[in-house]
């Protein structure tokens, strides 16, 4: 059986799951162990990072985290740039999100915010423009069963095989892939779970 499929094949990046709300108060404190003088350039290499650059390292704040605080700090910090520019927040409700932080730490955050916002934006945009630029075109798909394999005599097992017909950069690639009953129900559960996400971002 032929079948017509149409949209974009997506891939979910390492972060680039759906925007929420930003848990600030419960790294409030970490992320305060920081002098406030250092906040203003620590934010600016956060968005460096979100835009293509190098991250902080580690190395330069292990005398003011634990490993634990920096991973805590880093994710965190760089959830609140994305999701503030992400979800195109009022400069009020980004505010909101950083209350928990003491005034001095919260302007330097919001300074950052407004000063890299539109750099922030076009790499947000260029991640999903590089995420979503294969589209399929087609596929097929046909069940069959495996009698037996070298090792077995007697296997008696389906295997669905599946080929698809996807577009990139204006070429059609086909890939084809076979899979048996556990594979099949692996790849149902992430094409879900990738449709879940692709809903909460509209």
């Amino acid at each position: 059986m032929r079948m017509r499929a149409g949209g974009a094949v997506t891939r979910r990046p390492g972060r680039a799951g759906p925007y929420r709300t930003v848990p600030y108060r419960e790294m409030a404190r970490p992320l305060e162990k920081l002098p406030p003088e250092r906040a203003l350039q620590f934010f600016h290499k956060i968005v460096d990072g979100i835009c293509g650059r190098a991250y902080p390292r580690y190395q330069d704040y292990g005398n003011v985290w634990s490993l634990s605080e920096w991973m805590q700090v880093l994710e965190e910090t760089t959830t609140y740039f994305k999701t503030a520019v992400g979800k195109n927040m009022s400069d009020e409700e980004a505010a909101q999100q950083i209350m928990e932080l003491s005034s001095d730490y919260q302007e330097a955050i919001t300074k950052c915010l407004k000063g890299r916002k539109e750099e922030i934006r076009n790499a947000l945009v260029e991640n999903v423009h590089a995420i979503s630029s294969a589209q399929l075109q087609d596929f097929d798909w046909q069940l069959k069963l495996a009698l037996s394999s070298d090792k077995i005599s007697m296997l008696q097992m389906p295997l669905l095989n599946l080929d698809l017909d996807v577009r990139e950069n204006g070429e059609i690639k086909p890939i084809s892939i076979e899979m048996n009953k556990e594979e099949l129900q692996n790849l149902i559960n992430a094409l879900e779970a990738a449709n879940k996400v692709v809903l909460q971002l509209k």
